[in-house]
């Protein structure tokens, strides 16, 4: 299977948020777009993984994306976009 990777696993109640942190500089690609379909495939895979570790620990499971764009200066602007992908591709 090789390794796999979560940047952050959150749990607000019942439900578990996989998040995925992506940083950009704007005018590139939006953080967010810089996802690929294999990318989404790896995360839910070690979402599965870490929910079979952590039976009962979730009701329910959410993709998040948290997106970070960094200007020349240093500066950032941060996005948390939650149910930025689901389970499947649609």
């Amino acid at each position: 299977m090789g390794r796999l990777e979560i940047d952050l696993v959150v749990r607000t109640g019942d439900t578990v948020a996989f998040v995925e942190v992506k940083t950009r500089r704007p005018g590139v690609q939006a953080p967010e777009e810089a996802l690929s379909r294999a990318q989404r495939g790896r995360i839910r895979r070690a979402a599965g993984a870490w929910l079979s570790r952590h039976p009962g620990a979730a009701a329910e499971a959410r993709f998040d994306i948290v997106a970070v764009e960094v200007d020349r200066r240093g500066g950032c602007r941060v996005r948390h976009i939650p149910e930025a992908f689901y389970g499947e591709d649609a």
